[in-house]
């Protein structure tokens, strides 16, 4: 049995890497997936027919969860196209990594936006309908860094901190509408953007990490479809590490 089967959800920024792979997760587990993409058209289109072929709808819409109005128009867009929405996952995100002593004012507001921001205001736009159908999972992917700190990373450690704490308010708030708020923090996952990276560096952090090896990306999509399925009604307000015992 599938363990979506007939969900509807959202998934922000999923063209590529994490987000791609809970979109065709959750598609391989029955839901039907709304998903949004920033720049690729291209990536877009192509992500939105593979996901049809699991059998499910599925459409893209391009969109930047980090506006306001656009995320309101968005939720407005998936519902209309849908119907309803039982899962949103708040993945959208952005790095722009240097130290503190050099870091721009751009480059805070820019992952404060895109990370932070962006889990506001979709999560605002989504609580209209889920409170209408008395239930709702809120997926927010945040980061161990977000747990520990990470040197050259204050903005996007920051912006991840503050995704910990909305999630737990939100699970405070809504749980009595049967709406679950639940974090991810994903620790050193592998995906096309570690692939740039110099083999010792990864080497080095694989050897690390208790599991000796880095996460992929089927291991943060497996938890989230467990967050969006009936096998978690009782957890809500948590936050689950997957990060091979890095944070021990």
């Amino acid at each position: 049995m599938k363990l979506l089967k007939d969900k509807n959800a959202i998934i922000t920024g999923a063209s590529r890497g994490i987000g791609r792979g809970i979109a065709l997760k959750f598609a391989e587990q029955g839901a039907n997936v709304a998903f949004t993409y920033l720049s690729s058209v291209e990536k877009g289109l192509e992500l939105q027919i593979e996901l049809e072929s699991y059998g499910i709808k599925a459409k893209g819409y391009r969109s930047d969860a980090a506006d306001f109005k656009a995320a309101e128009e968005l939720v407005n867009a998936v519902v209309a196209d849908f119907g309803t929405v039982d899962v949103l996952v708040n993945n959208a995100g952005i790095t722009r990594d240097t130290l503190l002593m050099r870091m721009s004012e751009q480059q805070w507001d820019e992952v404060i936006n895109a990370n932070l921001k962006s889990v506001f205001n979709l999560t605002k736009a989504i609580t209209k309908p889920m409170l209408k159908q008395r239930k709702g999972s809120i997926i927010n992917i945040s980061s161990v860094v977000g747990i520990k700190g990470n040197p050259g990373q204050s903005n996007y450690s920051a912006s991840k901190a503050g995704i910990i704490g909305f999630t737990k308010s939100i699970a405070l708030e809504l749980g009595s509408r049967n709406i679950r708020s639940n974090a991810i923090a994903p620790g050193f996952i592998e995906t096309e953007m570690t692939a740039a990276l110099d083999q010792k560096v990864v080497e080095a952090w694989r050897e690390s990490i208790p599991l000796k090896r880095g996460g992929t990306v089927n291991d943060v999509a497996d938890t989230a479809v467990f967050l969006a399925s009936e096998m978690s009604n009782y957890v809500t307000g948590q936050v689950i590490n997957v990060c091979g015992g890095m944070l021990t």
